[in-house]
């Protein structure tokens, strides 16, 4: 098995921070869930030679019993020793909060289009963690900054977005997700 399926194994499934919420009793911390699935089964005309994995992010996060959606479409490569996240533009017809894998119908890989907001985030293996990010500018004066680190026990999750410098998304303390399916 290779790096890139080694790290999609730990990826793929249904996690959630249930354990983390429990023991913090922070009203203001999100009970959230990530629901991440490969999708290549939904793109049409793949390249033969294509050594990649499309993946439906699902992201729910609830505070104060509101919860809001959030989906991606990335695609994982490997890159020598490293793995690569590059972010898509969502398919025509969707948007983050319609956007699942089983909504989504087949599209043309040559329709996809990679996100021009978001810088690749890189992700290296350090003893039995994958880990890594990117900062990207989505406008002049927003930055998103994501750090990330995988195993096989937890997948730990730090975004946040700052305007003018000023934080408006994200918590001190990183999301630990463990997985539940």
């Amino acid at each position: 098995m290779n790096k890139l399926e080694e790290f999609m194994q730990l990826l793929v499934g249904e996690f959630d921070n249930q354990e983390q919420v429990q023991k913090l009793q922070d009203d203001n911390y999100p009970y959230a869930k990530h629901i991440n699935t490969i999708c290549n089964d939904k793109i049409d005309n793949l390249p033969n030679d294509f050594n990649g994995y499309f993946m439906v992010e699902e992201s729910y996060y609830t505070i104060h019993d509101k919860t809001n959606a959030s989906s991606h479409l990335f695609l994982f490569t490997q890159e020598e020793d490293k793995i690569k996240l590059t972010s898509y533009d969502l398919p025509d017809g969707y948007d983050s909060h319609n956007f699942t894998y089983e909504k989504m119908e087949k599209v043309d890989y040559n329709s996809l289009k990679v996100s021009n907001k978001f810088v690749p985030a890189l992700y290296s293996l350090n003893k039995d963690i994958w880990e890594g990010g990117s900062i990207s500018m989505f406008a002049p004066t927003v930055k998103f900054t994501l750090y990330e680190r995988f195993s096989k026990d937890f997948l730990e999750v730090s975004e946040s977005i700052e305007v003018n410098g000023k934080r408006t998304f994200g918590y001190d303390i990183p999301i630990m997700y463990k997985r539940i399916k």
